[in-house]
């Protein structure tokens, strides 16, 4: 397997607050998690991001030390939490991590002091010490007068609230986040993400945050791990996972992608690419690629511009408007290459005037082109 983990020091030296080592989780024949490593530093939020089922929320389990590892190593702060190899399986709460699930899980008969303060009793502080750690992380997460509220009387974005600062309250070494905006509107989501996201900044509070959320990913992270059936397909920051995707898997995910079929119709450099009845450059080297290979192209959609009526100078791809929609902010162009059957879809300025039948021609900035051999 390719080394995806960062280098770093031997676990008895400072360095990442949490380290996983070839972590594997199997249920029956079927294999979860499959030797997945990484390093999280202080600080730093890192996302596991990934469709449902591809093994994010069970590799977060077994580092918070709800799910047993098949194989692998977890550490936290230099210290050896779970190793099967070792017989070693630090319960939950000796790991000194903070959880907040989906659900949230705040207990319905507690107040809202009552639940942000448990973790502090079950760790026998003295009560004024409660009280005064209590009432400061509540300022923080902006419930200030709701701390005699039962969790019945709260909103959804506030019950996250409280159930943040429960976690926040005895300040962990990891703050572990699963999939904790998903029960949220649109609206009230990106508001919770902004506040985690200050939160998280002014506290420097080390983060593993599981989504399957691309926005959330991007908004939140330091870096992303991009996970697929089990494995890691890319690691790095969300800029890099975006613009240079390392497999087709973390393309298609991440973000918006239009994929054409196509042919080498010249070696280049720049390569040229034959599309339907069309030629466009690329400026992605291939050295493998010759004349007449198939490919697949692809590019993002905010790298094409649509002109109509006259052709473009730049890289170009001439076909007609099939259909126009509406969306206030932009204009969605089905626009049919010649020479091919499937529109593709394109942005517009919503001023521009376009219309369906009409002669369309997409600007490709060739720098963005990305080549699959197929």
């Amino acid at each position: 397997m390719a080394d995806l983990t960062d280098t770093a020091a031997a676990p008895s030296s400072p360095g990442p607050v949490l380290r996983v080592r070839g972590l594997t989780k199997s249920y029956g024949a079927l294999r979860v998690v499959d030797d997945v490593s990484f390093d999280v530093h202080a600080g730093e939020v890192l996302t596991l991001l990934g469709p449902s089922g591809c093994g994010k929320s069970t590799t977060l389990r077994m580092i918070a030390g709800l799910d047993q590892p098949d194989a692998g190593e977890v550490w936290v702060r230099g210290r050896l939490m779970a190793s099967p190899a070792n017989n070693i399986m630090v319960p939950p709460e000796g790991r000194k991590v903070g959880l907040v699930f989906q659900s949230y899980a705040i207990w319905p008969h507690m107040t809202v002091e009552q639940n942000i303060g448990y973790p502090l009793k079950v760790r026998r502080l003295d009560r004024d010490t409660i009280v005064n750690k209590v009432a400061e992380i509540i300022l923080l997460v902006k419930l200030d007068g709701l701390g005699g509220r039962m969790p019945t009387e709260l909103s959804g974005g506030q019950q996250q609230r409280v159930a943040l600062a429960r976690a926040l309250v005895y300040e962990p070494d990891l703050l572990l986040l699963d999939e904790p905006l998903s029960n949220l509107d649109s609206v009230l989501r990106k508001e919770m993400r902004f506040q985690i996201k200050l939160l998280q900044s002014r506290l420097a509070t080390t983060v593993l945050y599981v989504t399957h959320d691309q926005e959330e990913a991007m908004a939140l992270s330091s870096r992303v791990v991009v996970m697929n059936r089990g494995r890691i397909e890319q690691i790095g920051p969300p800029a890099a996972v975006y613009e240079q995707p390392s497999t087709r898997f973390v393309q298609d995910f991440v973000g918006e992608t239009i994929r054409l079929r196509g042919s080498i119709a010249g070696e280049g450099p720049p390569l040229r690419i034959r599309i339907g009845g069309c030629t466009i450059e690329a400026a992605d080297a291939h050295p493998t690629l010759r004349s007449g290979s198939a490919v697949e192209v692809s590019f993002r959609p905010e790298d094409v511009r649509l002109h109509a009526g006259s052709p473009p100078t730049a890289n170009g791809l001439a076909g007609h408007i099939v259909d126009v929609t509406y969306y206030g902010d932009r204009l969605e162009c089905a626009v049919r290459i010649d020479g091919l059957d499937e529109p593709v879809l394109v942005n517009a300025d919503p001023r521009q005037q376009v219309a369906a039948t009409d002669r369309a021609f997409l600007a490709v900035d060739r720098t963005r082109v990305k080549l699959w051999p197929l």
